[in-house]
């Protein structure tokens, strides 16, 4: 079986450090965001920022901070799928440093037709792909 999860290193910027040193807790939604943005290639391999062609919406996040993060240390983003339905998947986020898991998360994507202005069925062939990604058996979110 190969790699199923997605990862990307965060270099932090300076910007990224709040008043006790840590990295602000703010910054790890757009740290997700980039974790996410393999997975929106799926859909839209060339990331079309079209509302013509663009077939994806956020309808939730959430984030669980359970370490702290520093500036010193590059940051990786582990990012899986951990459920599909009909109309929307669910991703599951991790952040660590130095071997240490920080911050986790999860968020869920619909898939969207924006000119309709409502949801609509993942295609079959994305959700096999999707399905290539799916969290070990085992792992929790």
């Amino acid at each position: 079986m190969g790699l199923i999860m997605f990862t990307t290193t965060v270099s932090p910027r300076f910007g990224d450090v709040d008043g006790l040193g840590h990295i602000n807790n703010t910054v790890l939604a757009d740290w997700f965001e980039l974790g996410r943005n393999p997975l929106f290639r799926i859909f839209e391999p060339n990331l079309n920022l079209s509302f013509d062609t663009w077939p994806l919406i956020m309808a939730h996040t959430d984030y669980d901070f359970v370490g702290e993060l520093f500036f010193q240390y590059d940051v990786e983003i582990r990012t899986y799928v951990s459920r599909i339905g009909t109309k929307s998947f669910t991703l599951y986020h991790e952040a660590w440093q130095e071997g240490r898991l920080c911050v986790k998360g999860s968020a869920v994507v619909v898939h969207y037709d924006f000119k309709k202005k409502e949801t609509t069925p993942i295609p079959e062939d994305k959700k096999k792909i999707l399905a290539q990604h799916l969290m070990p058996p085992g792992m929790t979110a």
